[in-house]
């Protein structure tokens, strides 16, 4: 019997247990799931048949080893620092791995290790980045086969609320890591804007959004991503003088998310002495950046509540993501929804033509969110074809081979994700 190892058992992992649950009944598998929280995991998992869960402290090396040593394809779903010490683990006992995070350099530098024990690292394999990447590779694949030149890249992608339960002033709420939305952004961003390299700093990245429009939504802010510039020649796009990849939310949220961050309350750093500090003393820094207009939203947060801040804030941060967590609650009747838009342009002969394809998912509840389903599916579906056979890649990868997106986005689409596609010509 193959042993299926997720490590984490978090928001994002509901619907890829979901998934691996409803493989494993015909299949002559088992699915382990470990975590610090066993409650968390059992409630996930209910009385399912061939599912062992297992408490876990992942920094307790012997336990560990063991539950590695004993699986035959590994999942994690576990804050991006973590994963190296899984990822030793997986090279000693020669077991493949599986993340939706970022391929970090820490990762880079088993590559030679990975190889010779003939294993796949797949990495990025969630939403973003993941999905994105899969439909991305397939439009520029199609396009360059019929003789095309991109000549402009835009992909946006956003964890939204869906619009029907949409009811406070942010337009947001939390449907994945708190701690990621408070430090978005944070590290500014680089992007190719018309031929020029654009560097934009933390304080200037919401102050700047721009807006497109989904189709079905509306109109959406965006601000870039981190570095775009590094998928240039993943995406084998150095003809593209525009390429960025950005976040999506409502206008307002960056409207009033830019005082935030002028404000400087999102520090992660600086401890502060919380001892009786009010939450209204705590933004207070923000006072010069509140007009009538955005007001409402600051007050709904209790920006200006004479409640003292929770004993375990140590730092601005702490506090803002108790604000979040508390305020922006996805209750149990809200659906979420994940929009992903990617607009392309290129030169077909003497034609200047447009490429739209947007994708739009919906939660089913506040657990089985849209961002639970699209950061669970890709990962649950790659390890399905890994353990079949299907997927026979070595080294450490990302999800821009056919081999990968191919298979995945086919299964992808009978979960109902799917994209559609319009093409608009353009004069030059």
């Amino acid at each position: 019997m193959k042993n299926i190892l997720l490590f984490g058992a978090g928001k994002s992992a509901t619907c890829l247990i979901e998934y691996l649950i409803d493989e494993i009944k015909t299949q002559d598998w088992q699915l382990t799931i470990a975590d610090n929280n066993l409650a968390l995991i059992q409630s996930k998992t209910g009385n399912a048949q061939k599912t062992v869960a297992v408490s876990i402290n992942i920094e307790n090396e012997n336990d560990r080893r063991l539950l590695i040593k004993n699986a035959d394809i590994v999942i994690s779903l576990l804050p991006p620092s973590l994963h190296f010490l899984i990822a030793k683990d997986c090279i000693e006992f020669k077991k493949n791995l599986l993340t939706a995070s970022y391929v970090d350099e820490n990762l880079k530098k088993l590559e030679t290790e990975i190889k010779n024990n003939h294993l796949i690292f797949l990495c990025e394999m969630g939403l973003d980045p993941g999905i994105d990447h899969m439909s991305v590779m397939q439009m520029v694949t199609k396009i360059k086969d019929k003789g095309g030149n991109i000549i402009s890249f835009k992909s946006h992608t956003g964890g939204l609320i869906a619009p029907e339960y949409d009811n406070n002033p942010w337009h947001y709420k939390i449907s994945w890591n708190p701690r990621n939305i408070v430090l978005s952004g944070s590290s500014g961003a680089v992007y190719k804007e018309d031929g020029e390299i654009k560097n934009m700093d933390y304080e200037s990245l919401f102050a700047n959004c721009k807006t497109v429009s989904v189709p079905d939504i509306g109109e959406l802010a965006y601000y870039p991503n981190r570095n775009s510039l590094n998928y240039i020649d993943v995406y084998a796009l150095k003809e593209a003088t525009t390429f960025i990849r950005t976040t999506l939310r409502y206008p307002e949220f960056c409207n009033g998310w830019k005082n935030i961050v002028s404000a400087g309350l999102t520090n992660d750093k600086l401890i502060i002495n919380n001892s009786g500090l009010s939450f209204k003393e705590w933004s207070s820094p923000i006072a010069p950046f509140i007009s009538e207009e955005n007001k409402r939203q600051f007050e709904y947060l209790g920006f200006f509540d004479d409640e003292i801040v929770p004993s375990s804030a140590k730092t601005s941060a702490d506090i803002l993501q108790y604000l979040l967590e508390t305020r922006l609650v996805m209750e149990a009747k809200d659906k979420d929804m994940i929009v992903m838009l990617h607009e392309l342009e290129f030169e077909e002969g003497p034609s200047k033509h447009k490429i739209e394809s947007s994708l739009i998912v919906f939660g089913e509840n506040n657990i089985k969110t849209a961002m639970a389903k699209t950061v669970g599916l890709p990962l649950g579906i790659a390890a399905k074809f890994i353990l079949e056979g299907k997927i026979k890649l070595t080294g450490i990868h990302i999800p821009i081979l056919p081999e990968i997106y191919e298979p995945v986005l086919g299964e992808l689409g009978k979960h109902g994700i799917i994209f559609q596609e319009r093409s608009i010509d353009i004069n030059i």
